[in-house]
């Protein structure tokens, strides 16, 4: 998939905080998209700043603290996303082609036990005492 996306002009970087805002319904301060995409807040500076040059976000000021500004897609940002789904949409057609329904399915089970497991883990390893 990140071949397809990155032979479509998508790189990680670019693709994944509009997608992210657009899930959101936007207003994010930079700290919360920053966790969404799962990088540190300040790599995250250079991209939103290419995405503002480009007119795909814009940065508010936050109403209840001036200091704040928050991320919102603007609407050729929101068309990207469109196209981006299109894109990701095709990516996974390819990648799931050959498998069923059943198997699809058998995965997805897997894949919400292996999540359950690792938040089960994660938990056990926080009430351990230091």
């Amino acid at each position: 998939m990140q071949t397809q996306l990155a032979a479509a002009g998508l790189t990680d970087s670019i693709w994944a905080p509009l997608v992210h805002l657009r899930e959101s319904g936007g207003g994010l301060v930079q700290k919360e998209l920053a966790f969404l995409v799962g990088v540190d807040g300040s790599s995250l500076v250079r991209v939103l700043d290419i995405l503002e040059r480009e007119g795909l976000i814009e940065r508010r000021r936050d109403a209840g603290d001036g200091r704040a500004k928050r991320i919102y897609l603007t609407q050729p940002g929101e068309a990207r996303v469109n196209e981006i789904l299109q894109e990701i949409g095709k990516a996974e057609a390819a990648m799931l082609s050959e498998l069923t329904d059943d198997e699809i399915a058998a995965m997805f089970i897997s894949f919400e036990k292996i999540n359950c497991r690792m938040s089960e883990l994660e938990a056990e390893r926080t009430e351990e005492p230091a």
